[in-house]
């Protein structure tokens, strides 16, 4: 069964274990779709005319095929919002999703936004505002570590790296994993220079979003609540360290979640590059904000050139990197090299955020399953919704 709805929404109105989150770094009936009236919602037309039903059958049969329960896709545009949204199986507008490595461009949004404050400059050694970092691994900056350049030893090529073991127990502290991963004992041979190498993830993302808790001098829950909740109204989006509190580890999706985040224990050590939940439509305003040049609303959230330098190749500028996938990097988002301008944010159990920078749309897709079927299904439908809005337009 599929719930679809077709409507322009104000972006202030809404808003084993360690081998599944590496793998998420590659990447009423069909009749209803785009009848508000098939979900029951209210809604107020887009100006444009789109026809996004050739999404459905596809969907419905890639469900059908790998046996999921349901899924979940809005689709919006940088001047008319939110223009479709498309709703199978259990899956609803409020169904609340952990979203693994998906969270990497909504955990960078807020130290881009810290840097925008003045209170942070991200091409600085971090040693500037922490003092655990003054010593070793001198030099590696925000910039570097958002990028997954810092030489430290990420998810990739070590996933079970034990002394950043920290970054995945909830009864940590942020600052204090940070701290001790930074100056861990025997593990210079393991590190490498900043900006050498590319190595996706980990505990990099951890000391991160410490320096943001320092700088500010609040604790992240705060940060994302002047960040995104207040100016983009995403009163869904939430993040915690579920990873050793519920299901197998890593390595599938936890269904016990249920979509309750109550389920979990409060944590001081949120997980920042894979400890987000969040609903569709508020992950989709998210997406809004990044194709709106920072903006949530009337609110300038992010300086226009911080977005920008979100979605630009680092990796490849700086050092001719090349990741694992032959695509770029910039921070928090995959940037495809093969001449289209689509960038994405992944994540282990199946949530694609994507962005066509020139087009000026994007999607999310969200499953609950891994990553690798989600990476498919979202292949399979870049090109059926660029050609909707391009004949809509």
């Amino acid at each position: 069964m599929i719930s679809s709805r077709t409507r322009l929404r104000s972006t202030a109105g809404v808003l084993a274990l360690l081998a599944s989150l590496t793998a998420g770094c590659s990447s009423d009936d069909a009749a209803g779709a785009g009848d508000p009236s098939a979900s029951g919602a209210t809604s107020t037309a887009p100006a444009r005319e789109y026809d996004f039903s050739a999404v459905a059958p596809i969907v419905e049969a890639f469900l059908a095929e790998n046996g999921l329960d349901g899924a979940g896709l809005v689709i919006v545009d940088e001047d008319e919002g939110i223009i479709d949204e498309q709703y199978f199986g259990e899956f609803d507008a409020d169904r609340v999703s952990l979203v693994a490595s998906a969270s990497k461009m909504v955990t960078a949004g807020v130290l881009v936004r810290l840097a925008d404050q003045g209170l942070l400059d991200l091409d600085e050694p971090i040693a500037e505002y922490v003092e655990w970092a003054e010593g070793a691994n001198p030099g590696i900056t925000v910039a570097q570590l958002l990028s997954n350049s810092s030489g430290l030893v990420g998810l990739l090529p070590n996933p079970a790296y034990g002394p950043y073991v920290c970054q995945f127990l909830p009864a940590e502290e942020l600052e204090d994993c940070a701290a001790t991963a930074w100056a861990t004992p025997g593990d210079d041979a393991d590190i490498v220079p900043p900006d050498t190498e590319f190595r996706y993830g980990g505990v990099q993302w951890q000391i991160a979003g410490a320096v943001a808790e320092t700088v500010s001098g609040k604790p992240w829950s705060q940060l994302l609540e002047e960040t995104y909740v207040e100016p983009c109204g995403v009163e869904s989006l939430g993040y915690n360290n579920h990873w050793t509190q519920i299901g197998e580890g890593l390595s599938g999706y936890p269904d016990e979640f249920g979509g309750d985040p109550g389920l979990l224990a409060p944590t001081e050590n949120p997980h920042m590059e894979g400890g987000l939940y969040i609903d569709p439509v508020d992950y989709a305003e998210l997406l809004l904000m990044q194709l709106r040049d920072g903006r949530c609303g009337d609110t300038q959230v992010l300086e226009p050139e911080s977005v920008e330098r979100m979605h630009t190749d680092r990796v490849g500028e700086t050092y001719a990197g090349a990741t694992m996938t032959g695509t770029g990097y910039g921070f928090g988002w995959w940037i495809d090299r093969d001449g289209s301008s689509r960038i994405t944010d992944p994540g282990a159990y199946g949530a694609v955020p994507w962005l066509d920078l020139d087009g000026g749309f994007g999607g999310y897709l969200v499953l609950e399953a891994d990553a690798r079927l989600g990476a498919t299904l979202a292949a399979q439908l870049y090109e059926p919704v660029e050609a909707a809005i391009t004949a809509a337009r």
